[in-house]
């Protein structure tokens, strides 16, 4: 009976209450017992609690007695709450009918809940707008119920008011679902098609697919089939999230619960695929399946070399949950052996470096962000190069395109100054602008992906007190007058700390850098050189001096001769040692790059 289930989910900007509702949804409906209860129940990981956003999507079923008596079967499907999971969040709309949009009362609209709304209402979802956090003194519940009217029409005092945390009205939320949200059109009696919205790695059972049944039905002991990957599969189990994992014998058009593959990887069971049976195949998959493909690069290093091999498992195991993480064995003739990573984005990467750090125990060093250019040969051919270290010599080099990116700059209108000038510093295009809402206005420009995953996100926070938020999309390959900037220790360049750079900027970007890496690099015996070299010159030089020891402290009376001698034994070792003497670089040394603030 599709007619009493109701699939929905909730969006929101990160940090207005979507974690804190479903904990509320679930108390309410019974599904989970206070005993049970803690908080951000759909938030299991230590990091998602810590930083406020949802990082994988989770799925529940609640069973909730309407006021007349009827039962429903509520599905909420959990998003990813950051900019950098958007296909995740795209494919967990799409196996929804409804969505309930949470709004902080304090904070108003901001970027990401415009993104999540315009694809929520691009999948054609029914929307319910809801103003949490009422109950706090600096709320402005009028105000953003104005703005969310302005956006989606209707009347304002129809707008659902709550507190998620105090349980106030949340009932109404319920209620509202199962007014407004349509049941699932789906019918058992065709070819299955379900779509998986996500999947995690369990060691006992394999790849968990969490999957919507679109039409068909999933029986369990059925051979089925991946329809982009190909891989066919006896799945160990077919359950139910209750929220717990609960087997179920059938999974009827319109559910939402999970296959248990027993596949090996996450690689083979794609977030997105369509699963469908082996026997009796559905014509064709449902549409909307592409592959992440990262967009920040980064070596990864064990500080210690004796935990390279720790290093290896731990990505392979954080893969194994992680389709989106990419990554292969690199060296660097300056940090030995490691590997080269790519994620989504500057959060994903942030939240791989935490987890190899918390989980595995590991000191590892990441070296500056940097991205995919596309590097045309004079002989017509083109490379794809991750890393600055890879580029080609200058001399085959017929152009080089970076990536763009399209960006929406969300923002109360009194910092439209600073957001200018911070943009036009970063080499931004400016494209157009929206008015949302009163005193709030939308700036859209193109700006290159390198001049954005450098805190270009933490410089547009502080100028304008936080009240900005941004959300971005990969737009082109642009050609540009790009070089490779070098750093050379000792006349020896060390490739971690190469970047490509934009030729206008080469000489005061390599000019900051020296004078930074000359407070960093510690004083030797013999004279270090540090070089900037760019374009086919050094453009900047700085020497850190030598530790002086005195030698002449034995030496007091007697003849200059005496003294000079001994000087001169000293400038021939000092020789030596430089031509020998390695100069260790230290971990600040490559993050440096990183906090290069603009002249």
């Amino acid at each position: 009976m599709t007619e009493n289930i109701r699939n929905f989910c909730i969006i929101a900007h990160v940090d207005h209450g979507k974690s804190t509702l479903a904990d509320r949804l679930l108390q309410v409906t019974g599904t989970l017992s206070d005993r049970e209860m803690t908080e951000q129940v759909l938030d299991s990981m230590d990091l998602e609690r810590e930083k406020g956003v949802t990082i994988k999507a989770s799925a529940v079923r609640m069973n909730y007695a309407a006021p007349g008596g009827q039962a429903y079967e509520l599905n909420l499907i959990d998003t990813p709450g950051h900019v950098d999971f958007g296909y995740e969040v795209s494919r967990a709309l799409n196996a929804c009918e409804g969505a309930l949009l949470v709004v902080d009362a304090t904070q108003g609209i901001e970027a990401q809940t415009l993104a999540n709304l315009y694809s929520a209402l691009e999948a054609d979802l029914e929307i319910i707008p809801v103003i949490n956090k009422i109950d706090l003194p600096s709320a402005r519940p009028d105000e953003v119920a104005e703005d969310i009217v302005s956006l989606l029409g209707g009347q304002p005092d129809k707008i659902i008011r709550i507190s998620a945390k105090a349980g106030l009205n949340v009932e109404a939320v319920l209620q509202a679902i199962v007014q407004k949200v349509p049941p699932p059109k789906g019918v058992d009696d065709v070819p299955l098609r379900a779509l998986v919205f996500d999947s995690h790695y369990d060691s006992y059972k394999g790849v968990i697919a969490y999957v919507r049944v679109v039409e068909g039905k999933i029986n369990a002991g059925e051979t089925l089939r991946m329809m982009a990957t190909g891989f066919s599969i006896k799945p160990v189990e077919i359950g139910i999230f209750a929220p717990t994992m609960k087997p179920v014998k059938t999974l009827n058009a319109g559910e939402v619960g999970y296959v248990a593959t027993g596949l090996k990887t996450v690689q083979e069971c794609r977030v997105g695929d369509t699963l469908t049976q082996a026997a009796k195949a559905a014509p064709d998959p449902l549409p909307g399946y592409r592959q992440p493909k990262p967009m920040v690069f980064a070596g990864i290093y064990p500080v210690d070399a004796d935990d390279y091999s720790d290093l290896r498992d731990a990505l392979e195991k954080l893969q194994l949950n992680d389709a989106s993480l990419v990554y292969q064995p690199e060296t660097s003739q300056a940090i030995g052996f490691g590997f080269r990573a790519g994620f989504l984005g500057l959060f994903h990467m942030e939240i791989i470096q935490e987890r190899i750090e918390r989980e595995y125990d590991l000191d590892v060093l990441f070296t500056a962000p940097s991205v995919e250019y596309e590097v045309v040969l004079h002989d017509g051919t083109t490379v794809l190069i991750d890393s600055p270290a890879e580029l080609p010599d200058e001399g085959l080099i017929a152009e080089i395109r970076e990536p763009w990116m399209n960006i929406e700059i969300f923002t109360p209108t009194d910092y439209y100054g600073p957001i200018m000038d911070l943009t036009t510093k970063r080499r931004a295009e400016f494209k157009g602008q929206e008015y949302p809402a009163p005193h709030r206005v939308q700036l859209n420009y193109t700006i290159p992906l390198s001049e954005l995953i450098v805190d270009f996100f933490d410089e547009l926070k502080s100028r304008t007190k936080g009240y900005a938020s941004l959300d971005y999309q990969f737009a082109e390959y642009r050609p540009d007058a790009l070089v490779k900037l070098e750093i050379l220790v000792n006349n020896e360049p060390v490739d971690a700390l190469a970047t490509i750079v934009h030729k206008k900027d080469a000489y005061h970007k390599g000019q900051s850098l020296i004078t930074k890496l000359k407070g960093i690099i510690p004083r030797q015996l013999f004279d270090v050189a540090i070089q900037a070299y760019a374009d086919g010159r050094v453009i900047s030089r700085a020497n850190v001096k030598a530790l002086r020891k005195d030698v002449l402290a034995k030496c007091y009376g007697g003849d200059i001769t005496r003294k000079k001698k001994l000087l001169e034994k000293q400038k021939r070792g000092k020789r030596r040692l430089k031509m020998v003497g390695n100069v260790e670089i230290p971990q600040e040394a490559f993050m440096a790059v990183l906090k290069l603030e603009e002249e």
